[in-house]
């Protein structure tokens, strides 16, 4: 790997439009200190410190191009109600553009509460979530209102990203919209499923965890040979430019069309206080990379050292250029504080 190629990438970041299409979640927090045991039942009681909330889901993505001086839209499906609103100007505060992010009155924002204890010298742990959330399918006309958003902002985007939580907005439709845009524009398309990677057929980039890939192939990857088999399965079958498989503390393996299988051990091997959205961290990196030219093992070089930061941060934390140029450069993660607040 050449360092100096990867520094060279990251100005480019700058300015790329990157379109964000997925399921849009309001992450709650609630901090309390442990005070004692309840007498009514055997349950802790904390005693509440504070409260705050951030971007959750398919937002991450976006709140990452734009920490990283790219240009998110977001498009996606929030309830009508207050949590729609507090996600939508948590989403402007953080840089990132709403005029996609349609409004289902039938269906509530999509929110996930959760429960933190704290003492003195103790890192928080999270207790227990909540999770509130419709079962029934967002209203079709809701769904055509946010195609009609797609066919108006992929002429002027440089990537079409879509980040699927399997929460009722990356259907049939917008899939395919998504593909047939991306095809008529010459846009760049990518995804991080957590779903049937089947559904991706044509697209760029497809990224998907360990899991995801043998639930989707059906077989074991437990060892490289297994992983370059995968790759290369998935690249034919989807018709895909690039696979980029996330293997949790094994770090990541990358494939191009009619290229080699790359395995990239994990960038950041200790100080892992919270792995959550770091595979949104990889694809918006990814994704820009790839927007600015970047070939596709240095894009997923790129992803790894940003997954790298951002499980050293508490909740749905973001990256900036600052910092991946800090860690390329002296080959040492920067000095973050675990307990700092992610609004603060």
């Amino acid at each position: 790997m050449s360092r100096s190629r990867l520094l060279q990438i990251l100005p480019r970041f700058q300015g790329k439009r990157i379109l964000v299409v997925g399921d849009l979640f309001l992450d709650e927090y609630l901090v309390g200190r442990p005070t004692r045991i309840s007498r009514e039942a055997p349950v802790l009681i904390l005693e509440f410190e504070k409260r705050f909330a951030l971007p959750g889901g398919g937002t991450n993505p976006a709140r990452n191009v734009a920490s990283l001086g790219g240009v998110a839209l977001m498009a996606g499906i929030v309830g009508q109600d207050e949590a729609g609103e507090e996600l939508r100007s948590l989403l402007e505060g953080a840089g990132v553009r709403t005029e996609g992010v349609m409004v289902d009155p039938a269906r509530p924002t999509i929110t996930k509460t959760r429960i933190l204890a704290h003492g003195n010298h103790i890192v928080r742990q999270q207790v227990v979530r909540v999770d509130r959330f419709s079962k029934q399918p967002p209203d079709p006309r809701t769904i055509a209102q946010l195609v009609n958003y797609l066919e108006d902002a992929a002429p002027a985007v440089d990537a079409i990203l879509v980040s699927d939580y399997k929460s009722g907005v990356v259907v049939p439709e917008v899939i395919d919209a998504c593909r047939r845009l991306a095809s008529k524009h010459r846009k760049l398309l990518t995804v991080d499923s957590q779903g049937d990677l089947h559904r991706f057929t044509g697209f760029g980039m497809v990224k998907a965890n360990q899991s995801e890939v043998e639930a989707t192939l059906g077989e074991p990857l437990d060892c490289d040979d297994a992983f370059a088999k995968a790759c290369r399965r998935l690249l034919e079958e989807l018709g895909a430019g690039m696979v980029l498989i996330t293997r949790g503390a094994d770090g990541m393996s990358v494939m191009e069309a009619g290229g080699r299988h790359t395995h990239l051990p994990v960038a950041n091997k200790s100080e892992v206080f919270d792995v959550t959205g770091a595979g949104d961290t990889a694809v918006a990196v990814a994704t820009l990379a790839l927007a600015a030219g970047a070939r596709p093992v240095n894009a997923a070089q790129l992803a790894n050292y940003a997954a790298g930061l951002v499980v050293r941060k508490i909740g749905n934390a973001t990256t900036t250029i600052d910092e991946m140029r800090e860690v390329l450069i002296s080959s040492q993660f920067p000095r973050v504080d675990p307990e700092q607040d992610p609004l603060q």
